[in-house]
């Protein structure tokens, strides 16, 4: 009774299972149920044959059950009203992903749970704010020459603290700091030197998740979302304590709030020397590069002031900044200035002016 394919007679269950995907005690059972009976069975042997029609009906048993629907469920969809078919198939979506997040939270309890011995910290902050922290401060780590005398100043310091997510970096002319608030802390205080371009790439992992979670302990320090769970790669070395310098900065004496852009467009200018800041007892900035001297809008307060800097310094104190305007903290034409984001308080970089050789 039995044919081979193209013929459009009957199939054997071993050939009709290859073709369609599914084994022979698969489709004996689907049978049994009631929910793929074969065409034929023979009397005398009880083999089962199947149609070439029924292929489609087949694949479709094979892709709802994949699916993982219930089989009173798959019923509907291959017999039902084709409303009661979609209603089925919403509601067995909906389902499968509440169980799929409630599954992901457990096996992240449990990840945590095996992660390192007690006393680390944790913390979960927002992906994409842990990128833009990343590129804010990466700017102000060390390279070439600097780097490799100081290796630890290549690197960003990340921290956890009590109540923040701090990452720090410094070449020893500049200083970023970033402060997040995570959404749970727990432990803490822990820290980890993490190389700038491990800490670039997690960054670009990050971006895309809504929120990640950092791990610090004596084992070092991982990073996990979305049920991606990463390792960061550490750095042995001392860091600078930053906390001192800047709890050590004088009382600001002047304060200037710039248009962002305006100041970078000047210190983008291709000349050779520092740049000048200058008020005097009117109301605006005077800013000199070279031999040009460029008037800003400015919202300042305290006396007349004169200080410069190293443009190549600045400029990325600048660009790192968020908003459409920058303050700048002055207490000397000697002392470090703090650069604040206006619009962003959580992000502080510290830069030294240089000495003035314009002699204007």
């Amino acid at each position: 009774m039995a044919a081979m394919d193209d013929t459009g007679t009957l199939v054997s269950i071993g050939a009709f299972a290859r073709r369609v995907g599914l084994s022979p005690s698969a489709l004996r059972f689907y049978d049994d149920c009631g929910l793929l009976r074969p065409a034929h069975v023979d009397g005398a042997t009880g083999y089962r044959f199947y149609a070439p029609d029924q292929e489609s009906r087949a694949v479709l048993v094979r892709r709802l059950r994949e699916a993982g629907l219930p089989l009173v469920d798959a019923s509907v969809v291959l017999d039902g009203d084709p409303g009661e078919a979609r209603a089925v198939l919403a509601e067995h979506a909906r389902r499968t992903r509440e169980t799929a997040a409630a599954a992901q939270a457990a096996i992240d309890a449990v990840l945590r749970g095996l992660s390192g011995p007690p006393g680390g910290a944790e913390a979960r902050v927002g992906g994409p704010e842990l990128a833009g922290a990343v590129r804010q401060v990466v700017p102000s780590a060390a390279r070439g020459e600097a780097r490799e005398e100081f290796p630890a100043l290549g690197c960003v310091l990340v921290e956890i603290t009590g109540q923040e997510v701090r990452l720090v970096a410094t070449d020893r002319y500049r200083l970023a700091v970033r402060a997040l608030r995570p959404s749970v802390v727990t432990g803490g205080p822990h820290q980890a030197l993490v190389a700038t371009a491990a800490l670039t790439e997690i960054a670009s992992w990050a971006v895309r998740l809504p929120e990640v979670g950092i791990e610090i302990d004596g084992r070092g320090a991982r990073v996990y979302g979305d049920g991606d769970r990463r390792v960061i790669p550490v750095t042995d070395g001392t860091f600078p304590s930053y906390q001192v310098i800047l709890d050590e900065l004088p009382a600001a004496r002047h304060r200037l709030i710039i248009e962002r852009d305006a100041l970078r467009t000047v210190l983008a200018h291709d000349a050779d020397g520092p740049v000048t800041l200058r008020t005097d007892d009117g109301h605006g900035l005077v800013v000199r590069r070279g031999p040009d001297e460029t008037p800003l809008r400015a919202i300042r307060t305290g006396p007349p002031m004169r200080i410069a800097f190293d443009p190549k310094v600045l400029l990325p104190a600048v660009d790192a900044s968020v908003g459409p305007d920058v303050l700048l903290e002055i207490s000397s034409a000697t002392h470090p200035v703090v650069v604040r984001s206006a619009d962003q308080g959580g992000f502080t970089t510290v830069v030294m002016p240089v000495h003035d050789t314009t002699g204007a």
